[in-house]
């Protein structure tokens, strides 16, 4: 996948405007002011009239600024306060431009130094343009989301009475037939009853290339047929697809939040009045004192400007809405911002090993001796061409040829099969089989199921059929171990057959010979011990009570089952491993943005508060300490959308990279 462009959207372009606008005439009314007296002919607009009034003219050149830019952020302070919703981010610049507006007045009526208007349109400007980068950073990270609800279907093409009806998918029943024509989104899961055609997976998984898809596959709602007609029979009923059980957990992964936003929302509830309380101190009891209610009132504003908490209720959620939005961008769902942060402590992976680290079928994985491989597999798919066996059938599509015909094949109970055609016979089976006739053969010492063969009473060669371990398992696991990650392995298959298969991959350590119930208890254990936190990888079909007790259960081939959907908290929706490193850098970049903005945010705004009170820093430094501060932490959450997530590769190639080599592969 190439990168993907962002435009802005009409409300952003009108944003712009109305800043770059109130910018150029801002600039038009301060440099002319603060000029003046130094320039030659020019004086200061406080001075350009005479008299007690003379505040009136800069007043209004500075009000008109401080409308155009600032009208939205009034409205919104007092539609709030009304609402009860007093103590925000509207409301502290609202009195602290108001209050300085109100100061200036007050200089210029009793002939001091006019100071505060321009100071109060700065404010504003500058936190329009924080609002904007929020809002630009927002919509960039919304958009991976986003375009996951583009994925709803409108309609359905639905066969009745030999004619096509054009319905809403909801009312599409389990059974009916569906036509989808290329170029159209298939509203509902469902099995090719007619056509073949190239599908267009990458709303759901993220994978850019096309997946061919003919009569007898299933196929799953939210894909967009590319190329030929289809005739689909529905499976599942509209609320039960699956393009309607991921935008169910799209519109509510927001609601998942984590432990940091959490504290932040508090945070906030609890700050705001404080400072607001604490502003009016330091306006009211040195005034007293003092009595330079002038200095100590500006003091005051700047302190209440500094003091918003923008750059930290702001940043802190967009960083996590941009690490869930990179992620979807690269096909992994998590359902919430809490998993993301837990996803960071992981330092334990127990896997599934049928399904996940394998791939569930069987396979020849050896032939011997390999000198005769051809004329062994040739004679064992003639003997097993009439079976429906798993392992029968795996040696037939290793042979992948046309197979002899003529024989009569009879099927030895528990040992194997006969195969005889005139005087010629094929025993394939067990070692069994050619004992009982009277045939030596060579052990094979392989892990998995042996088949032997034998012709005419002479051993002939053997082959090894094992579940095949995915092509992608031992660099996870490399890299998991790369990460600081332990990894556990959990199957059902006997000792050896899960010696095999650890030994291969380099996992950790594993359990052999375990019923569903056992994987719970393993996993019991496992929690017990453990500091961090505990994922469990699984199909989602079987495993589902172990995802569910797991600390963050992650599925695998979650497109199109419902156990993934349901009882995982991440889905691997490409349904390759590979997205378990990537996700472990993406939460681990994104927890690393979000320490920084909290740390970075409390300590210039604590180093300003302290300058602001002492009189140290004027207005404008308070500027910068709410919104020059919220912007550099906006900027800094961007980041994690940006693609890259270590290794030096872009998330997006990383893994989309790795499944296209793949298929061209395959």
């Amino acid at each position: 996948m190439g990168k993907e462009k962002f435009s802005l959207s009409r409300k952003q372009k009108r944003r712009l405007a109305r800043i770059v606008i109130a910018l150029v005439l801002f600039l038009a009314i301060f440099i002319p002011d603060k000029l003046g007296g130094v320039l030659p002919g020019m004086k200061p607009l406080g001075e350009v009239f005479s008299g007690p009034a003379a505040w009136v003219f800069p007043f209004c050149l500075y009000l008109v600024v401080y409308l155009l830019i600032g009208y939205d952020v009034l409205w919104r302070a007092a539609r709030n306060i009304a609402r009860g919703q007093v103590f925000d981010e509207n409301f502290l610049m609202c009195v602290a431009t108001l209050g300085a507006f109100a100061l200036a007045i007050y200089r210029g009526a009793t002939g001091q130094e006019i100071e505060g208007f321009d100071e109060a349109c700065a404010v504003l400007l500058f936190y329009q343009v924080g609002e904007f980068f929020q809002d630009y950073a927002t919509g960039r990270s919304r958009k991976s989301i986003a375009a996951l609800m583009d994925i709803r279907p409108d309609c359905a093409n639905v066969l009745r009475g030999g004619r096509e009806e054009r319905v809403d998918p909801g009312e599409v029943a389990v059974g009916e037939v569906i036509v989808v024509n290329p170029g159209e989104r298939i509203p509902l899961d469902g099995v090719i009853l007619r056509g073949a055609s190239a599908l267009d997976t990458r709303a759901l998984t993220g994978e850019s290339a096309p997946r061919d898809a003919g009569e007898g596959e299933e196929v799953i709602s939210g894909c967009v047929n590319l190329t030929s007609r289809l005739e689909v029979r529905v499976t599942k009923a509209f609320y039960d697809s699956t393009v309607s059980k991921i935008l169910a957990l799209v519109e509510t992964a927001s609601e998942q939040k984590s432990k940091a936003e959490n504290f932040i929302t508090k945070f906030a509830k609890y700050y705001t009045p404080a400072v607001v309380l604490a502003a009016a101190l330091l306006a009211v009891v040195p005034g007293l004192i003092t009595g330079d209610w002038s200095a100590w009132v500006y003091r005051a504003l700047s302190f209440l400007v500094v003091s918003c908490p923008c750059a930290l209720v702001i940043s802190i959620p967009l960083s996590f809405f941009a690490g869930i939005g990179a992620a979807s961008r690269c096909g992994i769902l998590v359902k919430g911002s809490n998993y993301l942060e837990k996803f960071n402590k992981a330092d334990t992976f127990v896997f599934d090993k049928t399904g996940t680290l394998t791939r569930g079928n069987f396979a020849v994985t050896k032939i011997s001796p390999a000198d005769r491989a051809d004329e062994v597999l040739r004679l064992a798919a003639i003997a097993e061409q009439g079976s429906s066996h798993p392992i029968a059938r795996s040696i037939v599509a290793r042979y992948g040829k046309e197979t002899e015909g003529g024989y009569v094949l009879t099927n030895v109970a528990g040992k194997g099969i006969l195969a005889a055609r005139g005087g010629e016979r094929i025993l394939c089976g067990n070692a069994a089989l050619l004992e009982e006739n009277g045939i030596a053969c060579v052990p094979e010492p392989g892990v998995g199921t042996v088949v032997y063969v034998a012709k005419d009473g002479a051993f002939v060669g053997s082959l090894l059929v094992a579940d095949e371990v995915k092509p992608e398992s031992k660099q996870v696991v490399g890299e998991l171990r790369a990460l600081g990650c332990r990894t556990v392995m959990l199957t059902g298959d006997n000792e050896a057959v899960a010696a095999s298969v650890a030994s291969e991959l380099g996992v950790t350590a594993y359990r052999a010979a375990l019923l569903p119930q056992n994987k719970v208890e393993e996993v019991e254990k496992l929690l017990a011990k453990e500091r961090g936190a505990l994922c469990f990888v699984g199909d989602g079909i079987n495993d589902a009570p172990v995802l569910m007790r797991a600390d963050i259960g992650i599925a695998m081939g979650g497109v199109g089952s419902d156990a993934a959907i349901e009882a995982s908290d991440i889905v691997l929706m490409q349904d390759d491993l590979r997205g378990l490193p990537l996700a472990k850098r993406i939460a681990r970049k994104t927890m690393a943005v979000v320490k920084e903005n909290i740390a970075f945010s409390l300590l210039v705004k604590a180093a300003i508060l302290i300058l602001s009170a002492a009189g140290i820093a004027n207005m404008w430094l308070a500027v910068f300490g709410d919104v020059g501060v919220a912007v550099i932490a906006i900027l800094n959450a961007m980041r994690v959308n940006s693609g890259r997530f270590g290794g030096g590769a872009g998330a997006q190639g990383e893994y989309a990279g790795a499944k296209a080599a793949e298929k061209q592969r395959g």
